[in-house]
């Protein structure tokens, strides 16, 4: 009898199904667009780029001034003081001195920077999406091969951005006078400091960004079939300032051999990072070496933010234009 009533208090109706322990929940991913051949990466890539620089350009025109040494007409030690001088001095205008050699680099530049950075994560992860190391290697080798594009207009970028007493009316006659004057090396006398510089700026760009687009897609689920604009903006601003703080030093040395002997600015006998940044020290002491970070802050945190929503609205586009061709709705 006593085994009878103690069967009787059980019913089906108290098994409840019990959740799954967090280890077992379903994971969270993000759609990695598949089926987008290279070109469309590329394509992709070069309209975030340009994009990109166009909105912040004014801003990087202030940075400049303001790592730009020597007895420049603009020698600022402040954002609102470099601004104020730009704009005394050329007006408006000024802020966009350079523009067009910005243009003539960044859109090819970023069609290699995306397509190699795509193309070696999808090799390096191994199919695993949150592969942080295959993120900041893939970012790696896409700096080195986008720089090597890019580093030549964005000497002659810098030089303009300099103002009208750098002599140079235009991208033509820059690139003309610096080949006659210094010769092709000068294109290429910050190459290895850009790349040293990028090389860990892009490791925590990317790592920074595809941890925190996942962390934000996780905390809003509902986001992750569509990838909302606002998670990769989100996303790419904390990459963005995040690198751009850890890596000013080195921008500071690449503005310095970039914009060597230009305008009343320094002159250096040798291109070594360690020479430089010596020389830097010596006169200006260790704050000189993060001259500018706040405009990279104000440059990088908002550029990421535009860079990556546009670049993923690309994909999102080219891969529905495919989806559209292969049903056919497009001929």
């Amino acid at each position: 009898m006593a085994t009878e009533a103690t069967t009787t208090k059980f019913h089906n109706s108290d098994f409840r199904a019990v959740p799954p322990p967090p280890d077992y929940l379903p994971e969270i991913t993000v759609a990695p667009h598949h089926g987008l051949h290279f070109w469309q990466f590329m394509i992709a890539g070069s309209i975030a780029g340009c994009v990109e620089h166009m909105a912040m350009f004014p801003v990087d025109t202030v940075k400049t001034h303001m790592q730009a040494l020597g007895s420049c007409p603009i020698k600022s030690v402040g954002v609102r003081h470099a601004l104020r001088s730009v704009l005394k001095s050329e007006g408006l205008p000024g802020l966009y001195r350079g523009i067009g050699a910005m243009g003539l680099g960044a859109g090819p530049a970023h069609a290699v920077y995306f397509s190699v950075y795509e193309v070696c994560k999808k090799y390096f992860s191994g199919g695993d999406p949150n592969n942080s190391v295959a993120h900041a290697v893939s970012g790696v080798l896409a700096t080195v091969a986008s720089d090597a594009v890019f580093t030549p207009m964005d000497m002659v970028k810098q030089r303009l951005q300099l103002g009208n007493g750098t002599a140079y009316r235009g991208v033509l006659e820059c690139v003309k006078k610096v080949l006659k004057e210094e010769g092709f090396g000068a294109f290429y006398a910050s190459y290895r400091t850009t790349v040293l510089m990028n090389a860990p700026f892009t490791a925590v760009h990317f790592a920074t960004y595809e941890a925190a687009k996942r962390g934000l897609i996780e905390i809003s689920p509902e986001s992750a079939s569509d990838e909302r604009v606002m998670v990769h903006a989100t996303a790419g601003a904390l990459a963005g300032a995040s690198a751009a703080v850890v890596t000013t030093p080195l921008d500071v040395v690449k503005t310095q051999l970039q914009c060597q002997g230009v305008c009343g600015c320094d002159r250096f006998k040798s291109t070594a990072i360690r020479d430089v940044t010596k020389t830097i020290v010596q006169k200006d002491g260790y704050k000189g070496l993060m001259r500018g970070w706040i405009p990279r802050i104000l440059f990088h945190a908002p550029a990421a933010a535009i860079c990556w929503s546009t670049y993923e609205a690309a994909k999102s586009f080219f891969q529905e234009l495919n989806a559209c061709t292969e049903s056919g709705t497009i001929t």
